[in-house]
């Protein structure tokens, strides 16, 4: 393996299982399934429940794709269009850093997921040995695209915020 290999190894496994405990955290961690949906509620997203286990799975399924280094670019794509909600919804408005749940941590993840899918997999991964080892500008144009379609795709199907009533309406 050499040094591109090893980084891509890397990635993926750091994003991997950040991804899983994240998508864990999500179904058994504090308010399990229940708080994280009452917690999408809240962010604007309707059907929480629905939300909440489409998180777990999509965190969980990129999460172990990225281990094996299977589907790369597309399990990148899962993991830039959640942390793009994420960042959109909870994180935006509070500013850049972390420690005031802003968004950096979500960029952080976002941008290395890109990364990773325009290093590719690397020689350690499944793709590579079923010749899926797609990377460059193709691999990052996938994840880019898919990333950015699927954000696009769950806030226009699921994205309604809570009018205030203190707030007067925008106008036409």
């Amino acid at each position: 393996m050499d040094v591109a290999d090893v980084a891509a190894l890397l990635l993926r496994l750091v994003v991997g299982v950040t991804m899983i405990a994240h998508g864990y955290n999500h179904w058994r961690g504090g308010g399990r399934i229940e708080g994280t949906a009452r917690w999408f509620g809240g962010l604007g997203l309707r059907n929480g429940i629905l939300q909440a286990w489409l998180s777990v799975i999509t965190e969980i399924g990129a999460g172990a794709l990225l281990i094996v280094g299977l589907f790369t670019p597309l399990a990148c794509a899962a993991v830039i269009s959640v942390m793009l909600v994420a960042g959109l919804l909870a994180h935006r408005r509070n500013g850049f850093f972390v420690f005031k749940e802003g968004y950096e941590y979500v960029l952080v993840l976002a941008v290395t997921a890109l990364a990773t899918a325009i290093l590719g997999p690397g020689r350690a991964s499944l793709d590579h040995a079923v010749g899926l080892d797609t990377q460059g500008w193709t691999g990052g144009l996938i994840a880019g695209v898919v990333g950015v379609a699927a954000t696009a795709g769950l806030l226009a199907t699921f994205y309604r915020p809570a009018t205030d009533p203190a707030q007067p309406e925008p106008a036409p």
